[in-house]
């Protein structure tokens, strides 16, 4: 069994997919409209990355900007067609007008994966009180993995707060991987690696050209580099 951490790198298309695989991506996180950081991409783009690429795909189940459920028939429905599209993982995470989990929401759709592995995304950071959000998750079904920066800031602020969690590894709601993006750099991974983190989640760090352009197979060629510890 592998021990190496994951790099996970956020792709659009198939064009994406194919560059980050080519430089050593373990996983994607597939999203549309990053304008509004990553929303629900159309099911025929699940469909023509999986027929590109033989790596882990994690689909984000978002509508709309913000952490708001929204239309929770409509994100349900969504969950489904993909499930029935062969998708077996997927990102998602909502909280309450308080800062709260909204924990109605999140089993609602939960119970739409049939056991499918997903990660709770950066709603996370936004969280009145993480302590208390990551007890609530606690024993959800599929619950793997935190993408989080430790801080709505990103990593620079909140690495104070990610080598705390990563010391309490084991805990009643912190067995789950910590996944590491927001704000996230190669000068970081050190430290990270340090405190046995092993999860990285890039996306803009793996285009050259900004959003407007590609993942760079070179790039994320780097960032497997780093993450290996070399």
């Amino acid at each position: 069994m592998s021990t190496r951490a994951v790099l996970e790198v956020i792709a659009l298309d198939a064009v994406d997919a194919v560059a980050a695989q080519a430089g050593g991506a373990d996983r994607l996180e597939l999203v549309t409209d990053m304008a509004a950081d990553g929303l629900t991409p159309p099911v025929r783009t699940f469909a023509g990355i999986r027929a590109a690429v033989d790596i882990d795909l994690r689909v984000m189940l978002r509508l709309t900007d913000g952490f708001a459920a929204g239309d929770l028939d409509r994100l349900a429905q969504a969950a489904r067609e993909l499930r029935a599209a062969g998708a077996t993982e997927f990102v998602l995470g909502f909280l309450d007008g308080h800062g709260g989990v909204d924990l109605d929401a999140v089993e609602r759709i939960v119970g739409e994966l049939d056991g499918a592995a997903w990660t709770f995304h950066r709603a996370v950071d936004r969280a009145a009180d993480r302590d208390a959000l990551r007890k609530q998750l606690d024993g959800l079904p599929g619950l793997d993995t935190y993408l989080t920066a430790g801080s709505p800031h990103g990593v620079d602020d909140g690495l104070p707060t990610l080598l705390a969690e990563a010391a309490r590894s084991g805990e009643p709601g912190y067995e789950p991987r910590l996944l590491v993006g927001g704000g996230l750099r190669l000068d970081h991974v050190p430290t990270l690696l340090a405190a046995r983190i092993d999860g990285f989640h890039i996306g803009g760090a793996a285009r050259p050209d900004g959003w407007s352009g590609p993942v760079s197979a070179t790039a994320v060629e780097e960032w497997r580099r780093a993450v290996d510890g070399q």
